[in-house]
């Protein structure tokens, strides 16, 4: 018996597998839907692309000064405590506005520093955590008619009209991001800003853009919400993501120490319902803590110390403080509307709660009786 070996060349082997192939493509799903793998969005959809990519330029030391000098000529050199001032922007005016329930203005960025113990006038000893508001300024206001949030996409008619102000953070090297990016800074005058965020305003909460924030846009007492994004710690079990106790250790239990265990079906339901506790993904989500009570403003070094140690995010992240959205804890005193001006009457470095011991106080003494 002879077999007859075709030969082909390289280039119809190569023309072979590059030919669709019909027969993978016509296989039926029979009814599964397929899951689309969506990409976890870095950028929010309103901001354009910031960063560019970086070549090397071969520039001398003179030229790489000159550009130096060029750039802090033109936007003013940098101060990480009391931010930069340029000289395109109009100098702040503080608007002729008054302060009403109703009323709701800015948020600042900050910078997450880590723990610090304060002690209370009763010698309690609390856990406070310090926030740097670090070179903010107003970049741009955005009126309620042209202002469109998520929450109108939902079919939640909103019960008033509230603006936008899109605030940034740390002003960095302008030859690091792209053109685009830059244009977003040109009528504020300021030099970009290495994070952007938005926080809803009322129309008489709205600031011209250049207006720096400070530590004193919040006075000691006040209740804020602190918004930033959890530590991202991969894939997690059970233990870990939930905290479930786990199994037994001994007694016949073989290989399922950390398992979740039976998940049940719910209704009689042969499926996993939606919500079900599993292991997955942990952190890397934005979250807000609640109801913080500012204990400490330090106006010097533009440094805030708010109670509690949970704040979402690890040491050095950014996060976002504005007043609480608590009705129950709402504000009754007047603060600064829309924010603090600095004007003839400076401001202590030093501002303490009424239930927080001074430093420079002495301490308790007890008085023996007679």
């Amino acid at each position: 018996m002879v077999t007859f070996v075709k030969v082909c060349s390289g280039l119809s082997i190569i023309n072979n597998f590059l030919k669709p192939r019909v027969d993978l493509l016509s296989v039926p799903n029979r009814g599964r839907k397929h899951y689309v793998v969506q990409p976890r969005k870095r950028i929010p959809p309103w901001l354009p692309k910031q960063t560019r990519v970086m070549y090397q330029e071969n520039l001398t030391s003179e030229n790489a000064n000159f550009v130096k000098e060029t750039i802090d000529s033109k936007y003013g050199k940098r101060d990480a405590f009391s931010g930069c001032y340029s000289p395109l922007k109009v100098p702040p005016i503080e608007p002729a506005t008054e302060w009403t329930p109703e009323s709701r203005r800015t948020g600042v960025i900050a910078r997450k520093i880590g723990i610090y113990p304060m002690w209370l006038k009763n010698g309690r000893r609390v856990l406070t955590t310090v926030l740097h508001i670090c070179d903010n300024h107003v970049i741009k206001y955005i009126p309620p008619e042209e202002w469109k949030p998520m929450i109108a996409t939902r079919h939640i008619i909103p019960k008033r009209k509230l603006g936008c102000l899109v605030v940034g953070a740390e002003s960095t090297d302008p030859q690091k991001f792209t053109k685009q990016y830059c244009g977003l800074f040109t009528d504020a005058g300021v030099m970009p800003k290495r994070l952007l965020c938005r926080f809803a305003v009322s129309p008489d909460g709205a600031l011209q853009p250049g207006t720096p924030l400070y530590a004193a846009h919040f006075k000691p007492g006040d209740v804020v919400d602190i918004r930033g994004k959890t530590i991202d710690r991969g894939f997690q079990g059970v233990m870990k993501r939930w905290g479930f106790s786990g199994m037994p250790a001994t007694h016949g239990v073989t290989k399922t120490h950390r398992r979740p265990g039976n998940i049940g079906f719910g209704s009689g339901k042969a499926r996993v319902l939606p919500g079900t506790k599993l292991p997955g993904h942990m952190g890397n989500r934005y979250r807000v803590f609640r109801g913080i009570r500012v204990l400490r403003v330090n106006n010097k070094y533009n440094v805030i110390w708010v109670l509690g140690q949970a704040i979402p995010g690890e040491t050095n992240s950014l996060v976002q403080v504005y007043d609480t959205l608590l009705p129950r804890r709402q504000r009754k005193v007047a603060p600064y509307f829309p924010t603090y001006i600095p004007n003839d009457d400076q401001l202590p470095d030093e501002l303490l709660d009424d239930d927080i011991h001074p430093f420079d106080a002495p301490t308790i003494e007890f008085q023996p009786e007679k």
